[in-house]
């Protein structure tokens, strides 16, 4: 069965062979039009389709019309005259569980009927049987119990205690409900049909979203399911199918913006976040994304990018890659930003051709230290800008005149690294042209004349009273206490988490001199 898709934007509808699929996923942000993307298939696939929404089955809109291949519209036709249902039920949870129950109701009547002692069972279990099964195995330590026509529920009993009173599906969970509407609400798909499904992890522990789907999807071999959704840990679930991206909408053509999606090696969950979800260009920076101050800082600079943080340096460098990549999958553009450490010139221009942003200072401390951030701090509370830089910088500068010897060690040993992990790379025809080679790194490498001209550069920079170059150089964790920049700004409380605080509180709410910080700090991540 071939499947065309909805029109695209300036190209030619795909088409999906879906005799041998068993799922597809249809991903994208919220806004992008993926519920219109699933009205426009399922119309044109007419009496196939078979729509799901845990959120419409436990809370259905009042006085709303059901839509066309749902369980709603299922439950309307089966009511009438002569039929046992109640045409009253509103959630599509209800009215499957009374489906369910007269369905049960009918067979046994029918087997009565035909004189059919019940002690010899059904050849196959009913749909009501199937879901009680599959239900309980889900939640093993509940039962289902009939009783008068209802589904009644109750909690098995702890070891050395007793099992509760039997109560109604009105008392489960809402996860528990959503379970039972999708066991149940599969159970009446059309033969060889397309079960629609939104947002498929609605309600669900996470834990138990991969297994439920897998349970279902085995009810129902017949049929294909398409799920819409936003979640990646869903979609990465479903791993033999199809994955459809739909990037955005147009209502008024009714066309859409979407390509399948393949997977490639190396693309990692944050990049088809970062893909899927933005609507900006991506910045990819480092940080844990919740503490570091990347993660609290460049969101506040960048406003103009969707930042995502991913950790190290060398995951931001590879994603940042890898995203660029995929330009066949989307228009974007993606940056990423390391901090400089103790890179020479070399590294960094390679990394900027990589689009990899490398700022003038050593690391993301030393860009609240610099000038002009010190001087707007410093007027924002009313101290004279002139002698509170003076100050903080001749104490910067002291500190760095101390530390020059060990700041020079640790940049030598840094280039030595490097230029080792470079040259061992080398093809080499036996073991003693390796031990030759390794032998010789030490003269061609020279690390001491590489740290004495380290530490004549940073000499020069002492005696050119040059800041600047000094913070592009210096890698001291400890510069923001040592500096004493809060209270020479003016802050009460004299210590770094205090001045970072307030300078991002600048940022966050645009008081006055927020554009002069934005300003500077943009102006050490050179084009």
């Amino acid at each position: 069965m071939i499947i065309t898709l909805p029109p695209r934007l300036d190209s030619e509808p795909l088409c999906i062979d879906i005799s041998s699929l068993r799922h597809i996923v249809v991903i994208g942000a919220n806004g992008s039009g993926k519920t219109r993307f699933a009205d426009r298939i399922a119309a044109d696939l007419g009496d196939k389709a078979f729509r799901l929404s845990a959120l419409r089955g436990l809370y259905a809109p009042r006085n709303e019309e059901p839509s066309p291949g749902s369980i709603g519209d299922l439950y309307r036709k089966a009511t009438g005259p002569t039929s046992l249902l109640r045409p009253d039920l509103k959630s599509e949870l209800e009215q499957i569980m009374a489906l369910l129950i007269n369905d049960e109701l009918l067979s046994l009547i029918k087997q009565k009927f035909h004189d059919k002692p019940l002690s010899q069972g059904r050849e196959t279990p009913s749909r009501l049987e199937k879901v009680i099964d599959e239900w309980q195995k889900v939640f093993p330590d509940n039962k289902v119990l009939l009783e008068n026509g209802r589904m009644l529920f109750n909690r098995t009993a702890t070891p050395g205690g007793t099992s509760g009173d039997t109560y109604s599906a009105s008392r489960l969970s809402d996860g528990e409900k959503t379970v039972l509407y999708y066991l149940g609400a599969v159970t009446y798909a059309p033969r060889g049909g397309v079960v629609i499904v939104d947002s498929p992890g609605m309600f669900l522990h996470p834990s138990s979203i991969a297994s439920l789907w897998n349970i279902i999807e085995t009810m129902r071999p017949d049929c294909t399911f398409i799920y819409l959704t936003h979640d990646l840990q869903f979609a990465s679930t479903r791993g033999q199918g199809c994955t459809i991206w739909v990037k955005n909408c147009d209502p008024e053509r009714g066309c859409w913006d979407y390509d399948f999606l393949t997977s490639t090696d190396g693309i990692s969950d944050e990049i088809y976040l970062a893909i899927i979800g933005a609507r900006k260009p991506v910045l990819f920076i480092e940080g844990d994304g919740v503490n570091s101050i990347d993660a609290r800082l460049y969101p506040l600079i960048f406003n103009d990018y969707t930042v995502k943080s991913l950790g190290g340096c060398d995951r931001v460098i590879e994603a940042t890659r890898t995203f660029n990549s995929l330009r066949a999958f989307h228009s974007l553009n993606a940056w990423g930003i390391v901090d400089r450490d103790r890179r020479d010139e070399g590294e960094v221009a390679y990394l900027r051709r990589k689009q990899v942003h490398v700022p003038d200072v050593a690391e993301i401390e030393n860009i609240f230290m610099l000038e002009p951030v010190i001087r707007v701090m410093a007027r924002l509370n009313h101290r004279d800008p002139e002698v509170a830089f003076a100050k903080v910088k001749r104490n910067i500068m002291r500190l760095f005149e101390a530390d020059l010897h060990q700041q020079a060690l640790q940049h030598t040993r840094h280039r030595m690294k490097r230029g080792v992990e470079h040259r061992i790379d080398g093809r080499f025809a036996n073991i003693s042209q390796l031990e030759q080679h390794i032998a010789s790194l030490a003269d061609e490498l020279s690390p001491r004349r590489v740290y004495e001209d380290l530490c004549r550069e940073f000499r020069s920079y002492l005696q050119n009273d040059d800041y600047a170059a000094v913070l592009r150089v210096y890698n001291r964790k400890t510069m923001l206490s040592e500096s004493h920049v809060a209270s020479h700004v003016g802050l009460r409380r004299d210590d770094k988490d205090n001045y970072i605080a307030t300078v991002l509180n600048i940022l966050t709410y645009n008081y006055r001199g927020a554009d002069e910080i934005r300003a500077a700090i943009r102006s050490t991540f050179p084009e």
